[in-house]
């Protein structure tokens, strides 16, 4: 159906116009070969599963991800496979391994794409960036995208307790003509709340944009920011987290999310209403140039390469950890891991 966003009509897709049962119908005589069992394929794979779809889990014998899978309930020989195997046996392979994985498991994947397949992904990287991926499918096969907004964790979380994540979906090829009815039924079998449709090359754009940005990089670098000013300014670390994270978190977030931003601050002091409104132009002028520097940056395949180079790197696992300890080890999150243990449900 058409809705209008603000003043922009988009199509969109919902559960009441696309219900569980047609995307069963639709996808009645599928094998979903779910390759990686990382990020997001535990959510789609699971959620799948419980709507009632025939779904496979591929992944290397061995490794933690497979005893994952084990213990979610994937039985090795019956719907649990070494890679390859899930790949023989799938309709539709959702290829949900990291961008850098996707590379080195491309020349298998492609082996078994026969004629009327369908290759399925939730970013769009490997495709976008073709040259650098070498990941080009063949013609006779339908290339299609689910991408919920969101990890993996909250699809499969908000499923569980009968609530749905937004997700965006593309078609890239359509050899079949069954394309479109393919990737709906899997964005209703996945747990998505409603679809709203874009291109490959999109996605991959807003979505490294805003990883980099305001749900991932920015936030840390704002929250670091006001706390490293409050500590500086003789404020205690709890006092420094409850003002810059707990409160933001725990109290505003859930109201921006019920009912939009102004909904929020007439739900607060006259004086915090005051300050939002003069101060919010301010940190939005300082702002915008890095978003701009970042999407040009993006754009231009800069951050693929940069993600492709140090992912496919033997130690970037060791590394990458040492990095997120720098995170989790510093002083305000280490106040907020104290914080949220005194939160009442906690207790």
């Amino acid at each position: 159906m058409k809705l209008k966003f603000g003043t922009v009509e988009e199509n969109v897709v919902t559960r009441e116009e696309f219900p569980l049962e047609k995307a069963q119908e639709v996808l009645k005589d599928e094998v979903i070969a779910v390759l990686g069992y990382g990020v997001q394929g535990p959510g789609q794979a699971l959620n799948l599963k419980d709507n009632g779809f025939n779904v496979i889990v591929g992944q290397r014998k061995g490794s933690k991800t497979w005893d994952k899978a084990v213990a979610d309930g994937w039985v090795p020989g019956e719907t649990l496979f070494e890679l390859e195997e899930a790949c023989e046996r799938g309709t539709i392979l959702q290829f949900l391994l990291s961008d850098a994985g996707q590379i080195a498991l491309w020349p298998t994947v492609k082996k078994h794409l026969s004629p009327g397949k369908a290759l399925y992904f939730s970013h769009g990287f490997g495709i976008t960036y073709k040259d650098k991926t070498g990941i080009e499918p063949p013609k006779d096969v339908d290339v299609i995208l689910v991408a919920p907004k969101g990890s993996g964790t909250s699809l499969r979380r908000m499923f569980v307790e009968g609530r749905g994540l937004n997700s965006s979906y593309a078609i890239f090829q359509d050899a079949t003509g069954k394309a479109k009815d393919r990737v709906v039924a899997l964005g209703i079998g996945v747990g998505s709340g409603y679809l709203f449709e874009t291109d490959f090359y999109k996605e991959v754009t807003s979505d490294l944009t805003g990883e980099r940005g305001t749900l991932m990089g920015a936030i840390q670098g704002i929250f670091a920011a006001q706390y490293e000013v409050l500590r500086a300014n003789g404020h205690t670390p709890s006092e420094a987290f409850n003002e810059t994270v707990e409160e933001l978190t725990q109290s505003l977030m859930p109201l921006v999310a019920e009912n939009g931003m102004d909904w929020m601050y007439a739900n607060c002091s006259t004086t915090a209403q005051r300050g939002a409104l003069d101060w919010w132009k301010p940190f939005r002028d300082a702002t915008k140039p890095v978003f701009e520097e970042l999407y040009n940056s993006v754009k231009t395949g800069k951050e693929a390469s940069k993600s492709i180079e140090s992912n496919s790197k033997s130690d970037y696992r060791v590394k990458l950890e040492e990095e997120l300890k720098e995170l989790r080890e510093s002083e305000m999150w280490q106040a907020g891991a104290t914080v949220r243990k005194l939160r009442p449900e906690n207790n």
